[in-house]
């Protein structure tokens, strides 16, 4: 498997993905309710088959799973597969309130190894391998090394605009003297942001799936982040189960697990 090649597909497709997303943000659009009351909109859909319709042209071999597609679970006998949310943040999307991103990324034996998390809005691509590091691409093609920070005082939380849970009050109490500004934002961008040393923790207690972190741990872990599930367990992808039922956290140094 060419994982340098995967990545720059990748990124080139989460720019064209972005682009067709922004089509339809910038109009009127409407807006569908799944089976679990989440959003659906022609975005969503746009970019996903944008995105498959680029992978399996160029890994017509390699497995996938997206949030948009029916799951055959043919995938789980895979050593690799790319693991797609094609728009992560679809209730920051129908909000308009910029905060959704792009994500792709190839899991190898349910380890990340590559990851793209592209913001059309802000025009902040986040992309890592394993093994080369973290970066950050800005709307003018500059590309800045990522890297978490070393605070273990005086700490900001990033946390979710639409997700906030009575056990996330708790931690925080519990750690007001060492946890001193939180941050709300919404989608992917949470672990970005601690990736690229805009805050130091992110802790979700409640219910993700595979799509919604695999992009976003690939970047954390090669900015030197720490992600697992709040038993201190690591994620895994490319699982039966695609649902992340333990919660996760995101920190800069191990001092900062507050489970």
């Amino acid at each position: 498997m060419d994982t340098e090649k995967a990545l720059r597909l990748s990124k080139m497709l989460a720019y064209e993905a972005g682009a067709a997303i922004m089509d339809i943000y910038r109009q009127d659009f409407d807006v569908e309710l799944k089976d679990d009351a989440s959003p659906l909109t022609q975005a969503d859909k746009a970019a996903n088959d944008l995105i498959l319709a680029g992978l399996k042209a160029e890994f017509p071999d390699v497995a996938y799973l997206s949030e948009e597609e029916k799951d055959d679970f043919s995938r789980l006998k895979e050593k690799y597969c790319f693991i797609i949310d094609p728009l992560d943040g679809t209730k920051e999307f129908v909000k308009k309130n910029g905060e959704f991103t792009v994500n792709i990324a190839l899991a190898k034996n349910g380890e990340p190894m590559m990851g793209v998390v592209y913001a059309p809005v802000l025009e902040e691509l986040y992309f890592a391998l394993k093994g080369a590091g973290a970066y950050l691409e800005d709307k003018d093609g500059h590309v800045t090394p990522l890297s978490v920070t070393s605070h273990t005082e005086n700490l900001k939380l990033v946390a979710s605009k639409s997700h906030r849970s009575e056990k996330l009050d708790e931690m925080m109490e519990a750690n007001k003297d060492k946890i001193t500004e939180l941050v709300s934002y919404g989608s992917s961008l949470k672990g970005c942001l601690v990736a690229a040393g805009s805050a130091d923790i992110y802790y979700r207690f409640g219910l993700t799936c595979e799509w919604d972190t695999c992009a976003m741990q690939a970047v954390v872990e090669c900015a030197g982040g720490i992600m697992m599930q709040m038993d201190k367990t690591p994620l895994t992808y490319n699982r039966e189960n695609t649902l992340n039922e333990k919660g996760f956290f995101i920190v800069n140094r191990k001092e900062n697990i507050f489970v």
